[in-house]
């Protein structure tokens, strides 16, 4: 058996996302056949107690398209400054700033899974913040500039964004909880959640702004 979290958008910007602890069987391996049985286990679960949630799996291993779409290993955000668009994932290992190196903007240019795993990650001492576009996002709130590159990617992509719509559950099975901290999937919830509020595009605007929303949860 395992857990993870399944997040709930709603319509509350007081609480923009539910988290839902789930038990669920786990099947072990790496291969994707061996990942979407833990998928559909942790699925069959969350419809026995909430079965009115459209549950999607948001991750590389996901069975439906949209879900391997909205990874952050595939979701596209355009960098006007640089006049090219990158994986969220790149952008934010890309970003990091440490005590002793950073940003590193080679990382812009590499595999998603491979800007993740760079050495320097590890190596230049711990994590002060975040450099994007000459703006510097502290890491507090904890997420809050992961979330701000995810669901600008979204505003950008208009098709996603909108067929998104269709779910209000999300997960990602590779996001342990005791171990991460930001999570594709909960970006994701959030997305529907400023969207049913009506706030998805006017709260990006500036950063001092979108933050706001965390000293309210």
């Amino acid at each position: 058996m395992a857990n993870r979290i399944c997040f709930i958008s709603t319509s509350d910007q007081q609480v923009l996302v539910e988290e839902l602890k789930v038990e669920f069987e786990y099947f072990s391996g790496f291969s994707l056949t061996q990942k979407r049985k833990c998928i559909e286990s942790l699925h069959n679960q969350i419809h026995q107690l909430y079965p009115h949630l459209a549950v999607v799996e948001v991750s590389t291993k996901s069975p439906l398209s949209i879900g391997r779409q909205l990874s952050a290993f595939n979701l596209q955000l355009y960098d006007c400054s640089l006049d090219q668009s990158f994986p969220v994932e790149n952008l934010f290992q890309s970003s990091k700033v440490f005590e002793q190196g950073g940003p590193y903007r080679d990382l812009l240019h590499v595999d998603p899974g491979q800007s993740r795993t760079d050495s320097r990650l590890k190596t230049s001492g711990n994590l002060m913040g975040f450099d994007y576009n000459g703006v510097f996002w502290e890491t507090e709130p904890m997420t809050a500039f992961y979330d701000w590159l995810y669901i600008t990617a979204l505003n950008q992509n208009q098709g996603l964004a909108k067929e998104i719509l269709r779910f209000d559950a999300f997960t990602d099975i590779e996001f342990n909880h005791k171990k991460s901290i930001n999570c594709q999937a909960r970006a994701a919830a959030m997305f529907v959640s400023l969207k049913k509020i009506g706030i998805a595009k006017e709260i990006m605007a500036h950063k001092e702004e979108f933050v706001t929303l965390y000293k309210q949860a």
